[in-house]
């Protein structure tokens, strides 16, 4: 009797020493989405105009400049 209660005993013990070995299951790792950005409005849509009104200043120099500043009165007549 006492060699059938010891290897009832043992499988038990492997048992159950077997059976932690295996616990919490499967690890699974899901990948989240990458978040959706969307695209801003409101303050930030002003700073377009900013080259614009630079460019238009610099042209406005160019024109300036390439007009010529002749203070030359030939033109004029004198009486």
């Amino acid at each position: 009797m006492k060699k059938i209660t010891t290897l009832a005993l043992g499988t038990a013990l492997t048992l159950s020493m077997a059976s932690t070995a295996f616990a919490g299951g499967p690890v699974v790792v899901e990948e989240e989405p990458e978040p959706i950005m969307a695209p801003a409005t409101g303050s930030s849509a002003g700073i377009g105009a900013l080259p614009l009104l630079g460019g238009v200043a610099a042209a406005v120099v160019v024109a300036a400049v390439a007009s010529g500043g002749d203070d030359d009165d030939s033109s004029a007549t004198t009486e």
